[in-house]
């Protein structure tokens, strides 16, 4: 799957659509410790995460992540967003559950 796939599924808001929308998705991370997901989350992975703050655009950068999701009705921040659209990092939301927003995004890789 694809960020373009993901972002054309229907199944999240756009809140910004990146550089790399053609990137193949490797897998889904979740996380909401930016510790945790600066040294553990793979390269390419959907990264699914409530933090809407500055840092979480920065450790998604470090971590080379294709995209961020804001799982929860989450939101980012203001200084955020102007960094993703600075920075064309691919932003999405949902109102689901971490987990759950994981999961559909698994499922659909392994369909």
């Amino acid at each position: 799957m694809t960020v373009k796939e993901l972002l054309d599924s229907g199944r999240f808001e756009v809140v910004n659509i990146g550089e790399e929308v053609e990137r193949e998705i490797t897998t889904p991370f979740c996380c909401d410790l930016l510790s945790i997901a600066m040294g553990r989350a793979p390269a390419g992975c959907a990264w699914v995460t409530v933090m809407g703050n500055m840092n979480t655009l920065a450790v998604a950068a470090l971590a080379d992540a294709a995209c961020i999701i804001m799982a929860e009705g989450a939101l980012l921040d203001d200084v955020a967003m102007k960094k993703a659209k600075d920075q064309e990092i691919t932003v999405l939301r949902t109102e689901d559950p971490i987990f759950e927003a994981a999961l559909w995004i698994y499922q659909q890789m392994h369909d």
